[in-house]
């Protein structure tokens, strides 16, 4: 299922936490190569994790991690406007309505329909805080996923070529993608409507200055 968790929430769910943490160490640290700072415990965290984040999360029935993304509003501090601001030739992207997402994670047994679930949530984040985008910086082996789940981003920049391009892209939102997405992700629109409004009933009473 998908969950819909600030990060001071995460505490109420030890082992999802973990098991993120840890994964995200896994993907971009073992499997990547990326240059990441680990904690002692093995676990990938950094400098945007403590901005109190909202995180859309796959929970396996177990209880432990299957993939997650992260994201933050642009009119608060953000890694595109902080690191890869050349993608944007030097303008910082500051805009309510404009969330950064970043963090794009899966455990490394995730099944199949994991990366359509997480886009899933991502377009159910932008219809229930009534986003007109995300923005967020990707590779290029990104490039195949996204068509894959036929949601490809409007491209702002890009940096190097073939297999070394980073580029910057907007995803925009609405009911049509959304249902396409829980095709994907074999995820009734019921149910993805469900988790959402289950989660955002914990925290649509808290202003945006929480993440901000």
């Amino acid at each position: 299922m998908l969950r819909y968790l600030f990060a001071d929430e995460l505490n109420q769910f030890p082992l999802l936490r973990d098991s993120m943490f840890r994964d995200r160490a896994d993907q971009f640290h073992t499997r990547l190569g990326w240059n990441v700072q680990l904690t002692e415990e093995g676990e990938e965290r950094d400098q945007y994790d403590v901005l109190n984040p909202l995180y859309v999360i796959w929970e396996e029935p177990d209880g432990r991690h299957g993939g997650s993304m992260r994201f933050l509003p642009t009119t608060g501090r953000t890694m595109i406007n902080e690191h890869f601001r050349m993608l944007l030739e030097d303008r910082p992207l500051a805009n309510p309505k404009i969330w950064e997402c970043t963090r794009f994670c899966l455990a490394r047994d995730a099944a199949p329909n994991v990366s359509a679930a997480l886009m899933l949530g991502g377009a159910e984040i932008g219809l229930g805080f009534d986003l007109s985008f995300s923005v967020g910086v990707f590779d290029a082996r990104m490039v195949r996923i996204y068509r894959r789940l036929g949601w490809s981003p409007m491209v702002l920049g890009t940096i190097g070529e073939g297999r070394d391009a980073i580029s910057a892209g907007l995803w925009s939102f609405s009911e049509a993608r959304a249902h396409s997405l829980c095709e994907k992700a074999g995820v009734p629109r019921a149910l993805s409507r469900l988790w959402f409004h289950r989660s955002r009933s914990r925290t649509e009473e808290i202003p945006l200055a929480r993440i901000a």
